[in-house]
């Protein structure tokens, strides 16, 4: 049994039988011998035993059906095809519409099978992934690639809310700019008695509709050509510059629309070439100035310079702690931030301040739920603040989440959304924008 694809479910689309001449249905026979064309015969016909011209009755054959699986072990071919001759019908995403034309799946299996073998699938992905690293690599020269139609995010996920409604299949989007433009026009009608007045008239409209056209055109060619489609990969690319560069791209994104994506970023690629020239000349005058000659007594000039800093920085330490040498927390804090320092690491615990009151002592984690989610730093920041794990993890998602959906997050935002003590957001922001997990709007 030769099991091959199937026609279409259109009886039209199929050939005929050879020997009655009606539209074949699946299961059919194909003689092995006769062809080209091939012999295509209905089990009606095959079991009379029809001969003709060549084809004889005794020639081998083949059974020709499509009732087997591709994808899915549920699945078989003809279903697969029916689903995708449905999809293209009725659109994507009409799911049940889909599922009433096909009649032998529900809605919810439809939508499971397309989006896991059709959209989802690592197959597809791995061949995109190399399609792209090729074009990276043809492209390599230039500031930055630009991918001018991004994949096709999962129906309302986050990636799928920062797109605003882009549709990729179909490069558009769902709510258009200027989306009510088309209602100047739902009443116009050209009549054969119009004055000459009301037919200048009415062309003038359909001329401004035109021009509101080329300019939803005109953005919309900006947002595809810049890459500003997935808003996160672009932070993301932003981010990679100094601050410096950063707040020269915020003030050179509007003339953005003048010139072309490459051209742009090559301007801004060219300031932080500019910025790192600058940086680079003024370590090379400090060593003049200090009467450095060559880069080896530069090496032994840095890493004095590096050991001062940190003597400084543990006479300051250690003054702080002197003031309030009755509060035992305040010790704590400060052999703490002793011990990291002396371990390579940046200090993390603030010293409290005299408020003329004795601070409250660290908040003891053993116990509670949450503790094993968090990394060292946050349990310790939960003990100086005296926060519990859970809330602390509440706090932390919810800052998160709005920092993605706004691209950026202010204190006055973390404040109004967490209420909480004051202080306290201050310190759990802070942490957060130290640690990398939210950034400053």
């Amino acid at each position: 049994m030769d099991r091959l694809g199937s026609f279409s479910s259109d009886p039209s689309d199929k050939p005929p039988c050879r020997g009655c001449s009606s539209y074949l249905m699946e299961p059919y026979i194909k003689c092995a011998e006769c062809g080209p064309p091939p012999f295509l015969l209905c089990l009606q016909c095959f079991t009379r035993g029809f001969e003709y011209k060549k084809h004889q009755s005794d020639h081998t054959y083949e059974i020709m059906t499509s009732d087997f699986p591709v994808l899915d072990p549920s699945w078989t071919a003809q279903e697969e095809m029916a689903l995708l001759e449905a999809v293209m019908d009725c659109g994507f995403g009409n799911w049940q519409d889909v599922a009433n034309q096909m009649c032998t799946k529900t809605k919810e299996e439809c939508e499971k099978h397309y989006m896991k073998h059709f959209i989802n699938n690592p197959l597809f992905a791995s061949t995109l992934l190399n399609l792209k690293q090729a074009e990276e690599a043809k492209t390599a020269d230039t500031a930055i690639p630009f991918h001018y139609d991004p994949p096709r995010p999962t129906f309302d996920s986050l990636l799928s809310r920062d797109m605003a409604g882009y549709m990729p299949a179909r490069a558009d989007f769902i709510e258009e700019f200027d989306n009510y433009a088309e209602w100047d026009l739902r009443d116009i009608d050209f009549v054969e008695d119009d004055s000459d007045i009301l037919h200048a008239l009415k062309m003038a409209v359909v001329d401004i509709y035109h021009s509101r056209l080329k300019e939803r055109q005109r953005r919309k060619k900006i947002i595809r050509d810049h890459g500003l489609i997935n808003l996160r990969k672009f932070q993301l690319m932003e981010r990679r510059y100094p601050k410096e560069v950063q707040d020269l791209y915020e003030t050179m994104r509007r003339f953005a629309r003048i010139v072309g994506p490459v051209e742009h970023d090559k301007f801004i690629e060219s300031h932080a070439l500019e910025f790192e020239l600058r940086r680079e000349i003024k370590r090379l005058q400090e060593y003049r100035t200090a009467g450095i000659t060559n880069f080896c007594s530069a090496r032994t000039y840095d890493h004095l310079k590096k050991t001062r800093e940190e003597e400084r920085l543990k006479r300051t330490m250690l003054s702080e702690v002197l003031q309030y040498i009755q509060d035992s927390s305040a010790c704590q804090q400060w052999l703490r931030r002793q011990a990291d320092i002396d371990s390579g690491l940046s200090p993390s615990v603030p010293m409290a301040s005299n408020s003329g009151r004795r601070s409250a002592p660290p908040l003891n984690l053993t116990g509670l739920p949450g503790t094993e989610k968090l990394n060292e730093k946050e349990k310790e920041l939960c003990q100086m603040v005296r926060l519990v794990p859970g809330a602390y993890l509440e706090y932390k998602s919810a800052l998160l989440n709005e920092c993605n959906k706004q691209g950026g997050l202010r204190l006055a935002q973390a404040r109004a959304l967490i209420k909480i003590d004051v202080n306290k957001t201050r310190k759990i922001y802070d942490f957060l924008i130290r640690e990398g997990y939210i950034t400053k709007a």
